[in-house]
């Protein structure tokens, strides 16, 4: 611990010995275990399978799902899985593989914009902060969009901070890099990429009246570059599909932001408690952080904290005013509020620790209360989510580093408060991720049943899903029939002739009774209401309350399960003896 804390307090460590040091530290906090569990429902599997048919039809340009076109979200993250699925196979790790990847780069990307602006010990300890916020590395480990889109955006946004420097001698490169990185952005998630920096920029101009930057920009070669990066698959996309452009731009940016289309709302201050549950344990830091920052700027004139503050403040208050709203949306906060945090740890890192006592103590009041809460909730829920063993492990590690922090506050230097609680946090990110992606994947996860369907149905077999079964077509290799709602394939279901795989129940009897074997996912409500199917269904397993049944049966398989429609509701099962 004491090489540790000296290792803290230098300041004139080489660059590439503290990246090699974050690098390894934080490869495995992102990195281990990544594939163990299977993908955890609807996101995860969604975004393995748009890549998988892409390579199946060999076409990158017209994203599908279900074989139906789908044109939620731009391209590069389909891409990127793609890269790794056929590196490393259909698997839950290539589906993670990226997001892990943009982790810890984001982790390093923290450290460069640190320890330009503000100096090595501020670099290193806002990536350390970054790295071992719970919420951080969580999200970076499962397959989302918004992994790629924030490392994007926050380079976009770090390199135009460092090319906006007066005495900076690499203007042009961070410039184009902030073109290019804004261009990526885009091919991410959409306009986003482009709106939110010139937000931010805009009001970061008006305020420190710097228009002399917008001369400075590169704007004759940037603007080209951004397009050139970021246009080819806009045009190709809509010249193969003229429905592309009025979906894209109007329904999935202009509505989904405007109204409750996507049926996602959440109140104003929803981003809130997201923001101080993510950034545990360095929440508590905060806002000593923000008026440190307003301090600087106000008698400093330092437009690195102001650039900062507008970037973090900025992206939350637009989501926030949003109708639509999502735990990752603000992901691109952390690494600006990191280098915050880190900066005024910084100012007190050769002081005694009593100087940040009153965030620590707080923060040590709140990690012991959160950790017998954690230990005690599987114990007294009726449904807990997280199983025993695993909340007295994270509820332990909740306790000692309540425990760590209040010790330290009053015992202790600046650098081992901040070491103590970065090693609990790091321990804390290497074991709390498991434990909830396993209470994810038991509520659920359909692979068993999917798995089951790829090995009975035979080439003339049709699967069906009541509702639409991210898992199923991932896992089964193959289109499947969605009977009832279509889901987030509504779209995609009326481009062209799809009446054969989206049908309503009533056609779904008709397939049910032909020649062909069926074997569908649906949920026992809804057998229920399947009354007098003929043949009866056969349960062939279920999980996650769907159920796998078939009109067929096949004893050379293995057992199976006659269910009666009456039974369906309330799960009652039978075992046939066949």
């Amino acid at each position: 611990m004491k090489r540790a804390i000296a290792y803290l307090q230098e300041k004139t460590t080489g660059v590439i010995t503290d990246l090699t040091t974050l690098a390894v530290i934080f490869g495995i906090a992102f990195f281990q275990f990544l594939g163990r569990l299977p993908l955890t429902g609807t996101d995860e599997a969604r975004y393995l399978e748009i890549p998988r048919e892409m390579i199946e039809r060999g076409d990158f340009v017209t994203p599908t799902l279900n074989y139906v076109k789908y044109f939620e979200k731009p391209p590069l993250h389909y891409w990127l899985n793609a890269f790794s699925t056929l590196l490393f196979g259909e698997t839950p790790f290539a589906a993670r593989f990226s997001g892990a990847l943009f982790g810890v780069l984001g982790v390093l990307l923290t450290y460069h914009i640190g320890r330009k602006l503000f100096g090595r010990r501020a670099g290193f300890l806002s990536a350390v902060i970054l790295g071992t916020s719970l919420g951080v590395v969580i999200q970076s480990r499962v397959n989302i969009t918004d992994t790629p889109l924030t490392f994007c955006l926050c380079a976009a946004l770090g390199s135009f901070l460092l090319a906006s420097r007066p005495d900076e001698k690499h203007k042009g490169v961070y410039y184009h890099l902030f073109y290019v990185f804004a261009a990526l952005a885009v091919l991410a998630k959409g306009l986003i990429g482009l709106v939110l920096p010139g937000f931010i920029i805009c009001a970061y101009i008006m305020l420190n009246w710097r228009w002399s930057i917008l001369k400075e920009m590169r704007l004759l070669t940037g603007i080209p570059l951004f397009f050139a990066v970021c246009a080819p698959w806009f045009v190709l996309v809509s010249l193969r599909n003229p429905e592309f452009p009025y979906f894209f731009f109007i329904h999935e940016h202009f509505e989904r932001y405007l109204t409750k289309v996507h049926g996602r709302y959440q109140p104003p201050w929803f981003f809130l408690p997201v923001l101080f549950g993510c950034m545990l344990p360095w929440a508590f830091f905060l806002p000593n952080a923000l008026v440190r920052a307003w301090k600087k700027w106000r008698q400093e004139k330092d437009d690195g904290v102001l650039f900062l503050s507008l970037w973090a403040l900025l992206i939350l208050g637009f989501f926030s005013l949003s109708d639509s709203k999502l735990i990752p949306y603000i992901l691109p906060v952390y690494p600006a509020f990191s280098i915050l945090i880190g900066c005024l740890i910084a100012d007190f890192i050769d002081k005694p620790a009593e100087a940040l006592r009153k965030p620590a103590v707080a923060l040590a009041a709140v990690h012991i209360i959160i950790g017998a809460g954690v230990i005690a909730y599987p114990y007294l829920a009726k449904t807990p989510k997280i199983a025993a063993a695993g909340g007295i492990l994270i509820g332990t590690i909740f306790l000692v580093q309540g425990i760590v922090a209040l010790r330290n506050s009053y015992r202790a230097t600046t650098p081992a408060l901040f070491a103590g609680l970065a090693a609990v946090g790091f321990l804390c990110s290497i074991c709390a991720p498991p434990v909830v992606y396993q209470g994810i994947a038991d509520r659920k996860v359909t692979k068993d049943l999917a798995l089951m369907v790829k090995e009975r149905a035979g080439s003339d077999a049709l699967v069906a899903s009541f509702g639409y079964e991210q898992e199923l077509p991932l896992y089964t290799g193959r289109r499947v029939i969605v009977v009832g709602s279509k889901g987030e394939l509504e779209f995609g279901a009326k481009q062209g002739d799809n009446s054969f795989w989206f049908i309503e129940s009533e056609q779904f009897r008709s397939l049910w009774a032909g020649p062909r074997p069926v074997y569908a996912l649906i949920s026992p409500e809804d057998l229920q209401n399947m009354a007098a199917l003929t043949p009866p269904p056969v349960i062939l397993g279920m999980r996650a309350k769907r159920a796998l049944i078939t009109n067929r049966e096949q004893p050379e398989k293995g057992p199976v399960v006659k269910m009666s429609t009456a039974g369906a509701a309330n799960g009652s099962m039978a075992s046939a003896s066949r």
